[in-house]
């Protein structure tokens, strides 16, 4: 008998849990003790992947606890369930038909699992992200900042500082994550060999690609969404376009992309020469964006630092 792909629709507060070519539902509590339930059901049953709608960060907890008892895990984005959903004719929408839709849709598709990740590279992903989070909240306050009366502009001041202060403080804890674990300080020091790469990018890309240097260029490109989709029908040429992706790194690189436009002289020139064919400035830098992170995977891969003679792989 052929083992089921089970389905998770991920819910603040339930998880709902389906397999395909089968109608029966179960649930379990999304706390700590209803996900350690689970994952013990799911390692009985032996089934060869469970398929997990991304879904705002709810889908974390559940995600670590079965990839962490060595569960094949994928995670998918929403976009491409709801269109297997169109292809079956299927309107209606519950958590319990989600959760028998996304086990259907693994089960057809084969989604690709997540790899494995350590504690430690959790730990970094989550410093990275909020790090992330409050430089949003400082850029937000200083906007306030213009519009408020001068009463209320002295209570945003003292809230930028203390935002600036954190950062700060994960930034120290980022970089000391980094310098003990002996993999992740080469990764990140060959980085910052790279025009226009400096540490932000570094450490981003050591903690949310931990891929690089292990897939070929098409891969990567795909992962980050900077590998361009053709939108073509008879005689029609639409334009490419980017899709999806993993935001948080996609945002790092475009501004380090805009630093190695001026400083860095293989893609300074790639992007001036793009320009000279007629290409618009957003598409020449979505190509350099891709270049530049053909040019960290293969410095990774290959174990080199910056060299331009072999900095300029095809793209």
């Amino acid at each position: 008998m052929t083992k089921q792909v089970v389905g998770i629709d991920v819910g603040k507060e339930k998880l709902d849990v389906g397999r395909n070519n089968e109608k029966r539902v179960r649930v379990w509590a999304n706390d700590a003790k209803g996900r350690a339930a689970l994952g013990e059901w799911v390692v009985q049953q032996e089934t060869p992947l469970v398929v997990i709608e991304a879904s705002g960060g709810y889908e974390a907890a559940i995600v670590s606890e079965l990839v962490g008892r060595g569960q094949a895990v994928a995670l998918v984005n929403p976009t491409r369930v709801r269109a297997f959903a169109r292809a079956e004719g299927l309107l209606a929408k519950t958590d319990k038909i989600d959760a028998r839709l996304i086990a259907r849709f693994g089960a057809t598709m084969k989604p690709e699992p997540k790899a494995r990740r350590e504690q430690s590279q959790l730990e970094l992903n989550q410093w990275v992200t909020r790090r992330r989070q409050l430089v949003l909240m400082v850029t937000a306050e200083k906007n306030r900042l213009q519009t408020v009366p001068e009463a209320i502009q002295v209570d945003i001041v003292r809230h930028i500082d203390w935002l600036q202060a954190e950062i700060e403080r994960l930034e120290q804890r980022i970089n000391q994550a980094i310098a003990h674990n002996p993999t992740w300080r080469e990764t990140a020091r060959r980085i910052e060999t790279v025009p226009g790469v400096g540490a932000i990018t570094a450490s981003t890309l050591v903690a949310d690609l931990p891929e690089l240097g292990q897939l070929n260029r098409q891969k990567i490109a795909a992962l980050v969404g900077v590998a361009p989709f053709n939108h073509d029908s008879g005689k029609r040429r639409g334009k490419r376009r980017i899709f999806g992706g993993r935001a948080s790194v996609r945002s790092v690189l475009y501004m380090a992309t805009l630093s190695a436009t001026r400083h860095n002289p293989v893609i300074k020139s790639f992007y001036h020469r793009l320009l000279d064919k007629g290409k618009l400035k957003k598409v020449a830098l979505t190509a350099c964006m891709r270049k530049l992170l053909v040019i960290l995977n293969t410095m990774v891969k290959s174990g080199q630092n910056w060299d331009p003679p072999m900095s300029s792989p095809s793209v």
